[in-house]
């Protein structure tokens, strides 16, 4: 067994509270109701969130912060919207069917 280090351990647990607090947003009713709006399952935005990088994750969780207090859950709703359709775009994800992946 190899020695793990502190930085390993604390960017691991830091990943696990940015993933756990952007599923707690996307399970609040309202961002639900919005993304289903969008024709966006919780149950698919959730199993994006398990596939993105740590990066997507806290750049996400970036901006639903910077989004007013109880407000413009519609910001968060798009924001994720968004981020689902690039997923999409890149060939990460297939959720949306009318978005065809980029080939190489």
């Amino acid at each position: 067994a190899d020695i793990v280090g502190t930085d390993t351990l604390l960017s691991e647990a830091q990943s696990t509270i940015d993933r756990d607090q952007l599923r707690q947003a996307l399970a609040r009713e309202d961002v639900a109701a919005q993304l289903e709006a969008y024709g966006v399952s919780t149950e698919d935005a959730l199993l994006r969130v398990d596939r993105m990088t740590d990066q997507e994750v806290v750049a996400l969780n970036e901006k639903i912060g910077e989004l007013p207090a109880g407000g413009d859950i519609l910001g968060v709703a798009l924001v994720v919207f968004i981020v689902l359709v690039f997923t999409d775009i890149i060939g990460a994800t297939d959720i949306f069917p009318f978005i065809r992946p980029v080939s190489n």
